[in-house]
């Protein structure tokens, strides 16, 4: 049980790589909270898994929103007794050229992809503080780290800036024992993605083709690397980026 006695929180957990992290930290013993505006599916998880013996809890979740962070993480040390993990997964995107993207567009996916990983890092670092330390995993890109014309220059800038944030936070904190790191995922087959896809089959040739290993990822993948840099095997480990992209950055 890699994160035994640990208590973590997962934004935009109901669904996608934040279910896959949720079920994941679940099996390796941690008690789990995670949010999401997804309430519906959030809840219909909570219930499978409590009923399964986990130690979950649900919370809704605007990670825009400063107060609903307080009352989630609020939430989770209630219930638990502490917060040692926050994994700030949520996250959206949407298509578009730079000239077809409105001002609006631009505030709202900064608000979600960058503004909510400030907020739920800014609020969990007392509780971490507290506990004596803990690890933060900020989920990024790998478009967070090169670009491309095949995605939106909003959510590429979002995540490459995810990506300094997590280096930033990390230098800060480090005399706090809290270690911050950015996860990068490449194509990766969740719902979301397949049924792009399936409305674009052109588009999922690309990315298979962009991949050298010739297939996209799966979420149980990429929530391994997050249990990793979650558990105490990266003790000695803060600041940097895990990329889990099948190859896709280092063409």
């Amino acid at each position: 049980m890699r994160l035994e006695g640990k208590v973590a929180f997962i934004s935009g957990g109901a669904r996608g790589l934040g279910e896959a992290d949720v079920r994941r930290f679940v099996q390796e013993g941690a008690r789990v909270a995670f949010g999401d505006i997804l309430e519906e599916a959030g809840r219909a998880l909570e219930s499978e898994l409590r009923g399964n013996g986990a130690q979950i809890l649900f919370t809704p979740l605007d990670v825009t929103s400063e107060k609903q962070w307080e009352r989630a993480l609020q939430a989770t040390v209630e219930n638990f007794g502490r917060l040692d993990i926050l994994v700030n997964n949520a996250a959206t995107g949407g298509p578009g050229s730079i000239e077809d993207t409105t001002r609006t567009f631009w505030d709202r996916i900064m608000a979600v992809n960058l503004t909510g990983v400030f907020l739920g890092t800014k609020v969990a670092i007392p509780w971490m503080r507290e506990t004596g330390g803990g690890s933060i995993v900020n989920i990024s890109s790998q478009m967070g780290i090169t670009a491309s014309t095949n995605s939106n220059v909003v959510y590429q800038t979002s995540k490459g800036a995810v990506r300094m944030f997590s280096k930033a936070a990390a230098i800060q904190h480090a005399d706090d024992n809290i270690r911050v790191n950015s996860v990068h995922p490449g194509p990766i087959a969740t719902e979301k993605m397949l049924a792009g896809i399936s409305e674009n089959p052109d588009q999922g040739r690309y990315l298979v083709d962009r991949v050298p290993i010739g297939r996209l990822g799966t979420p149980e993948e990429v929530a391994n690397g997050v249990l990793f840099l979650a558990s105490d095997e990266s003790s000695f480990i803060t600041g940097t980026e895990l990329l889990i992209d099948g190859g896709w950055v280092a063409q």
